[in-house]
């Protein structure tokens, strides 16, 4: 039997980690390939092979990715040149059965995981890290180029990965890691590009919606659920296997996207998956997340739902929780009518995997709404730490 010549694989330092309800593969910027350690075709096409994608099958069966949008994540990790900040965090989000990587947008569950990396691979300084105590790491998100702290846990001079803060959507309990999301909206930017706290959104043959189009975290436009057809209490067996409904919400998102200014036309959605997300929320109501757990509408402010690269996340992502908490707190938006309307300073919604408390702070200076800080608990731990492979000429 003959037998071809092909590039044989390369080995590549990689570290497999989950960070609240999603997982990654991370990298040190200097373990990149050379060709891979700036922006470019190069660089995307490695990380494509290192998940799996495209895949036309959906399951990533090839890769280090799990066939979902939780899973389907690139993180990028490097010593920062920004003054008063540890470590620079890049992170990309793979599609699963396209070769594209969304740059546009951070990924808050990952978020969880950035310090304890960072620590563990010598990209903060020493003098900062305690033997004992919390270990506070500021991060640069170099996607939205904003500061998040991450407070993580130490014990005799390693991160402190074990613990029994449980998170609803992560099966075993873990360390508590708080993060802070600091000034999550551009001082010189619009939280809500529009001006308006609610606009009218005309969806041409679906219809016309009242929204809530909000950038804090990452953009979003928030509906009513009920003016979706929706009780707030769906589980992801309720909208990812139905067509029509995933067909109608990507429409509104298309949509929503140009009206935010994100997009010039409907055609830049399909390249553009990452951001914005849509969500639906409703006021508290009794329902039984995916796990089977009871939750109960006294336990909660409100309901929430969001889609994550077109598809129900089955939790909550990071980045709309901070979405949701800003919104919260402003009077006036679909979110916080949810929640009853009144002042909040944290709220607590329930999602398809449980309920999650959020904090935020935000003020309105000279007409213009800023939030100052939201505030969340996540958890995060190694899975595997080697080398991943990846053929030489995939690159």
């Amino acid at each position: 039997m003959n037998i071809a010549h092909f590039a044989p694989q390369i080995a590549v330092k990689a570290t497999y980690m989950r960070g609240g309800t999603s997982k990654g593969t991370f990298f040190k910027l200097d373990d990149l390939p050379e060709r891979c350690q700036t922006p470019g075709q190069a660089r995307d096409n490695f990380l494509l092979r290192v998940v799996g994608s495209p895949d036309p099958y959906g399951k990533q069966i090839d890769g280090l990715g799990n066939g979902s949008s939780s899973t389907s994540k690139v993180v990028i990790l490097s010593k920062t040149d920004v003054a008063d900040h540890d470590v620079n965090y890049l992170f990309g989000q793979v599609a699963i059965d396209k070769a594209m990587i969304d740059w546009s947008g951070n990924c808050g569950n990952l978020t969880a995981a950035v310090g304890s990396f960072a620590i563990a691979n010598g990209l903060v300084d020493a003098s900062k890290v305690p033997q004992n105590g919390i270990c506070e790491v500021r991060i640069w998100q170099q996607n939205i180029s904003k500061t998040i702290i991450a407070h993580v846990p130490m014990t005799d001079g390693q991160v402190q990965e074990t613990g029994d803060f449980e998170l609803d959507g992560v099966t075993f309990p873990a360390a508590e890691v708080k993060i802070e999301f600091i000034d999550p909206v551009d001082s010189d930017g619009d939280m809500f590009p529009t001006g308006n706290l609610i606009d009218k959104l005309t969806v041409p043959e679906i219809g016309e919606f009242d929204v809530t189009m909000i950038n804090a975290g990452i953009p979003t436009i928030f509906l009513n659920a009920k003016d979706l057809g929706f009780t707030g209490a769906e589980l992801q067996k309720d909208i990812n296997s139905n067509q029509e409904i995933l067909a109608k919400l990507e429409k509104i998102r298309a949509h929503g996207a140009v009206k935010m200014g994100l997009i010039a036309a409907l055609t830049e959605a399909q390249s553009r998956q990452h951001t914005p997300k849509i969500a639906w929320v409703a006021p508290p109501a009794d329902y039984t997340a995916s796990s089977g757990k009871a939750v109960k509408a006294g336990d909660i402010d409100l309901l929430a739902r969001a889609m994550s690269m077109g598809q129900l996340h089955h939790a909550m992502m990071g980045t709309a929780s901070v979405a949701i908490g800003t919104a919260a707190t402003i009077k006036g938006t679909l979110v916080n009518q949810a929640a009853g309307g009144k002042a909040l300073s944290e709220v607590r919604f329930g999602h398809p995997s449980g309920t999650l408390l959020v904090g935020g702070e935000s003020s309105q200076v000279d007409g213009k709404w800023q939030a100052k800080k939201v505030s969340m608990s996540r958890s995060a731990r190694r899975l595997m730490v080697g080398e991943v492979y990846v053929p030489g000429d995939a690159f």
